[in-house]
């Protein structure tokens, strides 16, 4: 087994304290089993306040959060109180795994980094080098890749090669990749896409306000910012939406989502910076499951 991982993805590091849209606030955080097991075995002060913040529903443990929806173990420095006491190995899944997206194949787990962490968005959309896929462990097991499975990664892969091409500008990338996946133009109006997003389930208050802004427009735009940091991103969602396709008829969905996803953020870099976009989009849209789903059917259309 193999695990694959953007050239860019060992360059990531948390900046905790640092960080203006920490992960410890407004996220529901769920607790591993073995971890919970664990902390049900700490004594003291941190125990007692383990003990009183982690609540169980449907079987599933979590952390209470405050009434500011913040973590009760993020302290006011804005640094993990676990972590300051137990180590970064004490941290519950989710918490040591964030800000990382995975998909799995037979023979192979590639894994990304996603665009809701800022630090990640900062590091993706303004990396120098071509985006390359490079191997970060191999057990030593060749498993077979399943029929299937190769004929996606085959076309993605292709797609990345598309996308990354910075010999071509970056809407002959996007003509290219709309002729392969046989992606129709889309004419639908900023105010329409603004008034789909609307509807959709919200995370943070000032969404409303970058929806607001793409329904003025009278397009969503081309790259408004640079050839290299628009192909990065382009890269980005091919890499972490195609892989995930279970078909072709999905990856052409799923293109259409990347293609889509990048004017958007093109779209609020006139509102907001591209790392700020690039981020509250990815907040809003990628990690609600029913949010991403909605806006794939709307792309099967």
């Amino acid at each position: 087994m193999k695990f694959i991982v953007p050239g860019y993805y060992k360059n990531f590091s948390c900046i905790a304290s640092s960080c203006r849209h920490s992960c410890c606030i407004g996220w529901e955080i769920d607790i591993d089993a073995d971890t919970y097991s664990y902390y049900g075995t700490i004594d003291g002060e941190l125990g007692d306040r383990l003990k009183k913040n982690i609540a169980v529903s449907g079987g599933q443990p979590h952390f209470i959060l405050d009434e500011n929806e913040r973590c009760p173990f993020l302290n006011e420095n804005g640094l993990c109180d676990i972590i300051i006491q137990c180590g970064e190995e004490s941290l519950c899944d989710i918490c040591a795994d964030h800000p990382r997206f995975r998909n799995f194949f037979s023979d192979r787990t590639e894994i990304g980094l996603g665009l809701c962490c800022e630090a990640a968005a900062e590091l993706i959309i303004n990396c120098d080098e071509p985006f390359k896929l490079e191997i970060l462990d191999d057990d030593g097991f060749d498993d077979e890749t399943d029929e299937d499975e190769k004929e996606i990664l085959e076309l993605r892969n292709f797609a990345l090669e598309v996308a990354s091409d910075s010999k071509h500008s970056f809407e002959d990338r996007v003509n290219r990749l709309c002729k392969i996946f046989d992606i129709e133009s889309d004419d639908t109006s900023p105010a329409v896409w603004a008034d789909r997003l609307s509807s959709l389930e919200r995370l943070e208050p000032e969404w409303d306000n970058c929806l607001a802004f793409i329904g003025s427009r009278t397009e969503l735009e081309g790259s408004l910012i640079n050839e290299k940091a628009a192909g990065n991103l382009l890269c980005y969602f091919i890499y972490r939406h195609l892989s995930a396709a279970c078909d072709r008829e999905d990856m052409r969905s799923r293109a259409a989502f990347a293609v889509l996803s990048c004017r958007v953020i093109f779209t609020l870099s006139l509102f907001i910076s591209t790392e700020e976009a690039a981020r509250m989009y990815s907040c809003e849209i990628e990690y609600s499951d029913e949010n991403l789903n909605e806006v794939l059917n709307l792309l099967c259309d």
